[in-house]
């Protein structure tokens, strides 16, 4: 028992004052989801005849026509990559810090503006900053840090406008590349525009289309590489490395696909290459290869093969450990 009375009174006291404070972060927590849902689901201004919100716009947006089909596949892996770490936001958790409330209004002011000028991108980009400023001002610095990339990951997932200009550049290096790749297997072509003939005649013309460039792929597989990078167990400057190797991947991965197309026409049947090896061919074709490759860069990177890098690790923080509690008087 303690003989002190004032110090019995503050154990007593200070129980209640841990309980008042979660009370209050989950009440925060709850007002600020509220006010989101409101500002973001019930707000109908944007889309054709304004009838849309944020959200909807957003989905609405993710479609081939935008070359934004892949959008959809970001929400569950936000969620994953935060569950991923949740351990880790766990045990970092802490005092909240008043720099949040800067976060969050740097977010109002994006969204206030994307309001007035009936923008749903720019409100839409404002939701990071709003989610991760309140993460900071509840729980701290050390959380916000940890929820920095799953949140601003969100950016990517906007459709940009006028981004289908873009795949103009690529179609023309799309064509040169299965122009020159298909002559390596015999497959002589002549090229008009982005239209590409047999000089044999033995298939109709191809035209490499907008959806044909590579943009979708570039645009999904930069998605990929980013989530890898983020849970890669290597210096940032490798994570750098292998997020901006998904450029040069997707690329070779896209023309190596409309290469297979031409050579299948040429010596097989050109219609089912024209049409279901065209459809098939990303799934089959260039995802395997683009993956196969990114983790033959993350291996070079990482000095061995990720798995087995990560179990020598665990051995070795073991080793260390075990060490460390032998050698403890």
């Amino acid at each position: 028992m303690s003989s002190n009375p004032s110090e019995s009174a503050v154990q007593h006291r200070h129980p209640t004052r841990i309980d008042a404070a979660r009370i209050v972060k989950w009440i925060s927590l709850a007002l600020t989801a509220g006010v989101l849902v409101w500002f973001y689901q019930f707000e109908y201004r944007y889309g054709a005849g304004r009838g849309q919100s944020a959200f909807e716009w957003i989905v609405s947006a993710w479609n081939p026509e935008t070359d934004y089909e892949h959008g959809l596949m970001f929400p569950p892996l936000i969620a994953g990559l935060i569950i991923y770490r949740f351990k880790d936001l766990k045990a970092v958790a802490g005092e909240g810090s008043a720099w949040g409330l800067l976060a969050i209004f740097i977010g109002a002011l994006f969204y206030l503006a994307g309001y007035r000028t009936l923008q749903p991108r720019i409100a839409m980009g404002a939701l990071p900053f709003l989610v991760w400023g309140a993460a900071y001002y509840l729980w701290g610095w050390r959380v916000a840090k940890i929820l920095w990339f799953p949140l601003f990951f969100f950016w990517l997932a906007i459709p940009l406008p006028s981004f289908q200009q873009a795949t103009t550049h690529l179609q023309i290096l799309a064509t040169a590349m299965a122009h020159n790749g298909a002559s390596l297997f015999g497959v002589e072509t002549v090229v008009k525009g982005t239209q590409i003939a047999s000089v044999q005649g033995k298939w109709e013309p191809l035209e490499i289309a907008g959806g044909c460039s590579g943009i979708r792929s570039l645009m999904a597989l930069l998605m990929i590489s980013a989530a890898w990078a983020y849970v890669a167990k290597i210096a940032l400057w490798k994570k750098v490395l292998l997020f901006l190797a998904a450029f040069p991947l997707a690329i070779l991965g896209n023309s190596l696909r409309v290469i297979s197309i031409f050579v299948i026409a040429e010596y097989g049947n050109s219609k089912w290459a024209s049409t279901t090896w065209h459809d098939w061919s990303g799934l089959l074709l260039f995802y395997p290869f683009s993956l196969i490759l990114l983790l033959a860069i993350h291996s070079l990177l990482e000095g061995g093969l990720p798995w087995k890098k990560s179990r020598q690790r665990k051995i070795t923080r073991s080793v260390v450990n075990q060490k460390t509690a032998t050698e403890l008087p």
